[in-house]
């Protein structure tokens, strides 16, 4: 039996194989690049979050250091009470320490981890049975 004439050629099961397989390997390399981007991505915000917490730390070590020292003192004098002045600066850097540490969480939750390439693997095996419309 002939083609009819300017029908396009017909292809053997062996180069659909080939090409299925092709179309495959690139779908989970595009997926395998997706990852990665995201991972840097995440890594970048993870970066942010710690380096917040690390903030809060030399922050709160220095300001400790140099000014609880003089508040301290000044309190004392006034108040005539060393230890009542010793307890209200402690007081005060615990709030300050707690305000930089929820920021460091607030930042730290915003690390999304993989979204787009969970999103697109649910899509593979739509994709693999040639229902694509059902991925809309």
């Amino acid at each position: 039996m002939t083609d009819p004439i300017g029908a396009p050629p017909r292809q053997s099961v062996g180069d659909l194989l080939g090409d299925v397989t092709r179309d495959l390997s690139t779908l989970l390399h595009q997926e395998v690049e997706l990852a990665k981007a995201e991972i840097r991505q995440s890594a970048k915000a993870a970066t942010k979050g710690g380096s917040m917490f690390a903030g809060a730390a030399v922050a709160g070590h220095f300001v400790l250091l140099f000014l609880s020292v003089a508040l301290w003192w000044a309190l004392g004098d006034a108040m005539d009470s060393w230890a009542w002045s010793a307890v209200i600066v402690a007081v005060l850097w615990a709030i300050v320490a707690a305000v930089l540490a929820a920021r460091g969480r607030a930042e730290t939750k915003r690390v999304a981890g993989l979204p787009q390439t969970a999103d697109t693997v649910k899509k593979i095996p739509n994709a693999l049975q040639g229902h694509e419309e059902k991925n809309a």
